[in-house]
């Protein structure tokens, strides 16, 4: 499998950084909740995290790439109290955002990533460590100059495989159609991965609409699911 430093060589990261300014409410539960809930990746030790330690329990533990807002992401812990979440996310604004809606929701199965996840992929996360893996609405890139930014690659692909615990699912959601062809196209060739459906996901019901989603029907794109899961053997 190829490293970081050359996923990243061909374009390819797993942000595009922003600069937001926190509100008042978000940066009070920073203040007040980011000891507990949060770690920045840039400050944890050498060597792969304890997730049974952080979240404080030993349960399957699913990590959402790009949580964004955070609203999809304390919807999906509250459905599911039997799993921990774990968001990645580069933007605090969005990281404060979900701190208020698990304060909100008494969620004790969240803990907030600050950084990169490629990083954390591959210096903090054993191989075989996730129960899941959550890519919703990445940025589509929709230019075609800039398709080698986009995130889902079969580098970036493997990567996540090898950290998927045999059954483990990747579950990928956007709503741009060649996107949605390239991200089914590399799954599928991933050796490790197979496809839990004849093509496209039916839409899971489970699954909280996004802004993406809306603003996506909106504009009458339509939004395709995948979901492939690591091979047991």
């Amino acid at each position: 499998m190829e490293t970081v430093d050359q996923i990243r060589q061909a374009g390819v990261f797993s942000h595009v950084r922003r600069s937001v300014r926190m509100t008042a409410g978000q940066q009070r539960v920073w203040e007040t909740n980011w000891g507990l809930l949060g770690k920045k990746l840039e400050e944890l030790p050498a060597g792969d995290l304890d997730l049974g330690d952080w979240f404080g329990r030993e349960a399957p533990t699913v990590l959402e790439i790009g949580s964004g807002m955070g609203d999809a992401t304390a919807q999906l812990a509250a459905q599911a109290p039997e799993v921990n979440h774990l968001a990645a996310e580069v933007y605090p604004a969005g990281l404060g955002q979900l701190m208020l809606w698990v304060e909100k929701y008494g969620l004790d199965n969240v803990r907030l990533l600050h950084g990169d996840a490629l990083d954390f992929l591959r210096d903090h996360l054993r191989p075989d460590s996730l129960a899941g893996v959550r890519v919703f609405f990445p940025d589509p890139w929709p230019k075609k100059r800039h398709h080698k930014r986009r995130l889902i690659t079969p580098r970036f692909v493997g990567l996540l495989a090898s950290r998927l615990q045999p059954g483990g699912r990747l579950h990928l959601a956007t709503d741009w159609q060649d996107y949605a062809e390239q991200m089914l196209a590399i799954c599928t060739a991933e050796p490790l991965l197979s496809n839990e459906f004849d093509g496209w996901a039916p839409r899971p019901d489970w699954r909280p609409v996004t802004k993406f989603e809306s603003r996506a029907h909106a504009e009458g794109r339509i939004c395709r699911d995948l979901m492939f899961t690591k091979s047991a053997t």
